[in-house]
């Protein structure tokens, strides 16, 4: 009963604030980029909210669960890219635009942001796909005679398309405040709890494989950096991430953001992966990417267990928000307002954006019918991204020689060959081969083009 009470809440909590935040949406600015008033505050714990979703609590327990602590490969590629973060974070916010495809755009051209757009809703909503798994999964485990895996997982979808197509930026950022700080307090109480259920520190380690604990477990150093790089692009060109610096109120306040992310990373994935750790020595499953769940619901007391159940499912609902947020941006935005109908009104602008999160929440819906492991699906959509559109956002920033030629080969290279990959089921992840392609085309071709302009990327260097 406690569980359903807490989960009550949490769902009232979030129509709440999302009804508040909706009387405050009068235009474009307002509904993508929140008006740009966000403090760094808000700002530390929306970022951490949306990185640390459905592919830290699911794909991250799941990887735990069958390699034990060499599952922190994954969120060691997040770390290293906050690093890169740190160095541009005031030059994204000075730029203050609305997407990433706007410093496509900007910086190369028109079939550049296309390109762009694109490989970003593909590879988001495969992400918001898996939020709706895993937010099904929850649901399941809470009311398990009367909710099935697939209902929830179409409840929980009903539910985030709706809240993300009706406040924008400005409900989400709001609640990721109160969820992540929730969520943080609450694991670090549930650790030492859950630890003394499973019997202490040595009875977890005599009932797991020694792998479990060694640094790279049953990986190869392949595989283990198949899990890194992955992370680690997605993280330093997320356009989730650039929107939150461009809703900023200043320079200063997405600075403060990133040092305040840094550390909020670093303990809440690696409190994540010792719970699931933990969790994996006291129960077993057939579906290992329950386990931070399964954890909560049966390995701690029931008010504790029930609050970080919540939290999870809140989490997961802000991330599966996030993700379904940011491609309808970019069809509203760097389709529909650049090419369609640039002379839109305010409130057409705004109608549409609502229509297109519809649709975009109902294709990410039928993806999530088509894959079991959320770990593979992660790594798939982390590869689009990572091959097809970080490269030439890093170069925006840190290559004047870059031309618009090279990026446009570099985003269908790392797009295509991720998929072809993916789709001829290779053994060697993905990553290698359409990175190697994005990178090395991406620097050919520019040594190989007459070089851009000095006004086509002096906007992203003066000082």
């Amino acid at each position: 009963m406690i569980y359903a009470i807490v989960l009550a809440v949490v769902v009232g909590t979030l129509c709440l604030v999302t009804a508040i935040k909706t009387f405050s949406v009068k235009n474009q600015a307002d509904f993508l980029v929140a008006g740009r008033k966000l403090p760094w505050p808000v700002l530390v714990f929306t970022l951490l909210s949306s990185w640390i979703g459905a592919g830290s609590l699911f794909a991250g327990g799941e990887n735990a669960y069958k390699n034990g602590f060499a599952a922190l490969w994954q969120p060691a590629g997040g770390w290293a890219g906050l690093i890169v973060i740190a160095l541009i974070a005031g030059r994204a916010r000075r730029f203050a635009q609305f997407t990433v495809p706007d410093l496509l755009e900007t910086r190369y051209n028109a079939a550049a942001r296309v390109m762009g757009t694109i490989a970003i809703v593909i590879s988001y909503t495969v992400i918001t796909s898996y939020q709706f798994k895993g937010g099904g999964d929850i649901l399941h485990l809470i009311f398990p005679d009367s909710i099935s895996r697939n209902q929830g997982m179409c409840i929980i979808a009903a539910f985030v398309i709706l809240f993300t197509a009706a406040a924008g930026m400005a409900s989400i950022a709001y609640l990721d405040l109160v969820i992540g700080a929730l969520v943080t307090t609450i694991v670090i109480v549930a650790i030492p709890l859950l630890l003394s259920k499973a019997g202490g520190w040595d009875h977890v380690t005599a009932n797991l494989p020694p792998s479990h604990f060694q640094v790279l477990g049953n990986l190869t150093l392949l595989q283990a950096l198949g899990l890194m790089i992955p992370t680690m692009l997605l993280l330093v060109g997320n356009q989730g991430m650039y929107q939150k610096f461009f809703s900023a109120r200043s320079e200063r306040d997405a600075k403060f953001a990133v040092y305040g992310w840094i550390v909020g990373t670093l303990l809440l994935e690696t409190l994540l992966i010792t719970m699931a750790v933990i969790g994996s020595s006291e129960f077993k499953t057939d579906h290992p990417r329950e386990i931070i769940p399964i954890s909560a619901f049966q390995g701690l007391p029931s008010l504790v267990g029930a609050i970080l159940l919540g939290g999870i499912f809140a989490k997961v609902i802000s991330t599966a928000n996030n993700y379904l947020f940011s491609p309808a941006t970019n069809l509203i935005h760097d389709v529909y307002g650049r090419f369609i109908n640039p002379h839109a009104s305010e409130r057409r602008k705004l109608v549409m954006s609502r229509v297109i999160v519809l649709l975009l929440g109902a294709f990410a819906l039928l993806q999530a019918t088509r894959f079991e492991s959320v770990l593979k699906a992660a790594l798939y959509a982390y590869t689009i991204y990572g091959a097809a559109v970080t490269p030439v956002v890093m170069a925006v920033f840190f290559w004047k020689r870059t031309t618009t030629s090279a990026a446009i080969t570099s985003i269908v290279l790392g797009t295509v060959v991720t998929i072809g990959w993916n789709l001829a089921g290779y053994e060697l992840d993905a990553v290698y081969p359409a990175l190697a392609a994005s990178v090395l085309s991406l620097i050919l071709i520019s040594f190989l083009t007459p070089p851009p302009a000095p006004e086509k990327w002096k906007p992203f260097f003066e000082s």
